[in-house]
Order: structure tokens, then sequence, then C-alpha cells
């Protein structure tokens, strides 16, 4: 199994965090996307920390209920490694090197870029195409991370008793997904720089895009579970009690005004500073002309205004599945429901057609 791989389809798109499993397989007829099979499943408690899989056994039962309750046919499965867990570089080489020979020099100056042994890596590399730098050169993306990344995401798919085919990078997961949000974009993203920002469970990650290739990513430690835990510590709750009351309701009468409400505002704040940072990431930065705000908490009402009010951008909140048909086994209530948190899932999903 190599990184970026590719010609081996159908997959499912296996989304791991935290949180929950979820999986999603996608078909196409002509141009347009249907969703064939979905489920998600809570992670099992303490099985996977800050996307690192610590029992990839218990990871293994959860992506087994979720596949057989989603009724995927496909058993080739596509999973991803978070950014920081990846080490990407776009590299120059001669024009004339191909096939083998390129891959043996790609391996030569891998170790360059990688500050691991290179016995302790998985790396794989993708050819872009001529290089603006140099006419006779042709850029070449490497991308790396250590073996036990992808080993232990090998193990728990495995687990499930699916294939572990491809193992992808989130960035590249959200940037292969946002072709599905261009509806939403102006003038579908050509031409123009969209900011995404996926709120996880624990993590978040803020990714600028151009005509919709990524030229930004930052990943930071924020996300839902914040807000559970709080519910948890101001009502006396478990963390298991809070989940379930923050998605179901029945809080008391208070929870907006002194918990959800400061939680929004921090939400905003992580925007206004993930924009601060990208502007201040290059030379030519210039503000984003939309927002899509992506993930669980994008489901929280008024997100999306306290943003844009905030920053002053328009913000509105991705769907991936706005232009898409929902099969009758993927229970398009519940497709709907969950789409915002499936930005990774469905770009994963997508590397079944490439």
């Amino acid at each position: 199994m190599a990184l970026l791989s590719k010609k081996n389809r159908p997959v499912i798109g296996l989304d791991i965090t935290t949180s929950s499993v979820k999986l999603i397989e996608l078909g196409r007829t002509g141009s347009r996307y249907r969703v064939e099979a979905y489920a998600a499943q809570p992670t099992p408690l303490n099985s996977v920390n800050e996307k690192a899989i610590i029992d990839p056994d218990a990871v293994g039962e959860a992506v087994r209920i979720a596949h057989k309750r989603s009724g995927a046919r496909a058993r080739d499965a596509a999973v991803a490694i978070s950014g920081d867990a990846a080490i990407t570089k776009v590299i120059q080489m001669p024009s004339n090197f191909q096939g083998a020979e390129l891959e043996s020099q790609v391996e030569l100056q891998a170790d360059q870029y990688i500050p691991f042994p290179m016995e302790e890596v998985s790396y794989d590399f993708e050819v872009i195409g001529p290089s603006d730098k140099d006419g006779e050169m042709i850029d070449v993306l490497l991308v790396a991370t250590r073996t036990e990344n992808v080993e232990m995401r090998q193990a728990a798919v495995e687990a499930a008793g699916l294939n572990p085919r491809i193992v992808d990078v989130e960035a590249f997961a959200v940037e292969n997904a946002c072709e599905l949000m261009r509806h939403q974009m102006p003038d579908e993203g050509r031409d123009h720089s969209v900011a995404v920002i996926d709120f996880g469970a624990t993590t978040t990650s803020f990714s600028v895009l151009r005509d919709l290739k990524v030229l930004y990513t930052r990943d930071f430690a924020f996300g839902g579970q914040q807000l559970t835990e709080e519910i948890m510590r101001t009502y006396g709750l478990s963390l298991q009690e809070a989940g379930r009351a923050k998605k179901e309701g029945g809080l008391p009468s208070n929870y907006g005004p002194e918990v959800l409400d400061a939680f929004i505002d921090d939400m905003s704040q992580q925007v206004s500073r993930s924009l601060q940072f990208y502007l201040a990431s290059g030379g030519g930065r210039e503000q984003p002309e939309a927002i899509l705000v992506c993930g669980g908490c994008a489901n929280i009402p008024g997100v999306a205004d306290l943003i844009q009010s905030r920053v002053g951008i328009p913000t509105s909140i991705g769907d991936p599945f706005g232009n898409m048909k929902v099969a009758s086994k993927a229970k398009a209530a519940g497709v709907h429901k969950d789409a915002t948190a499936l930005l990774t899932a469905c770009g994963l999903a997508l590397r079944s057609f490439d």
C-alpha cells in the first residue's frame, strides 16, 4: 500500500477521528455523483488520540459495524493521515527522467527533505507537471510520513475485514472534496480564493484554495469536544451524556447564553486568527473572497452569520451534497444531517474516480 496510490477502485472513503468513524461510498453517472452508502459509528473511547490510532482492533470493530450498517458493496478503503503527520515538498527533477529512473532519483533526494531515518518512513511521489522555475525541469510532489502512521491505519482497516488500498493526506482529501462545493463558491472557484474551515472533534483544519487548489493549510487544536466538555462541567453530566445532549437537545434554558454563545465566539475568533496567520504567511496574500464552514460545529445555528460579521467575508455552511443524489439505502436524512462533517470522507471516496 502506497501513499497517494491510484488505480484502485471503487473505494470507500473512511474518515477516522477521535469522536467517530465516518464511511461513505460514492457512485457517478456522467458528471453527477451519487451517495451509494453512508454510516457513522462512534469511535471507542481512548482508541484514537488526536488523529493517531492507539487501538487498531477497537477502531476496526467500529469500522466493521459502520460498513455493515451502510450496506456498502466496496471493500477497498481510502484513509487519510493528518497534515501535521505528513511531510509534503515540491521538488524539481529533470524532465527527461521517467519511470524507474525518476523513482530512483526521487529516492536519492528524499532523505534531504525527510527528518527521519528512511527505514522508518513511508513515502510516495506524484508528477505535477512542468516547473514554472525551469522549463527543463518538472515539479514532483513528495509526500512522506512515519511508517507507523500508515501501519496503524492499515491494521484498523484490516481488523474490519476491509482492504486498505489508499493512504492520503487530509489536506489533499479536502481539496478533492471542494470540487463538490464549487456551486457555493464565487464563479465556482475559478480565479477566486476561498477559505474552508473544517471543525472536527479535537482538531480544526483551515485551508485557503485558489482555483480549487490548496494554497495554504493549517491544523490546530480546537473542536466540538471542547463544547461537550463544557456542557459536562456545567451540568454535571458524563461525557457521553453531554455529547448526546449537545446533539439531541434538552439542556436547561441557560445553555445558550452561558455555554453555547461563548463557544460560538471562540469559533469565530479561531477563524479570525487563522486568517491572520494566512495573510502573514507570504507576500501578496489577500483576504479570501468567501468562507465555507464545515465540520459538526457548522450545524450550530447562527455560526456562519457570526463569523461573517466578525471577519467581514461572506460566509456559508459547506455542503458537499448540494448537487448530489442519494441512493435510497443511504438514508438521505442522515446523509444531509451529517453533510458538513463529511468533507474528508467525501474527498477520500472521490479517489474511486482518479
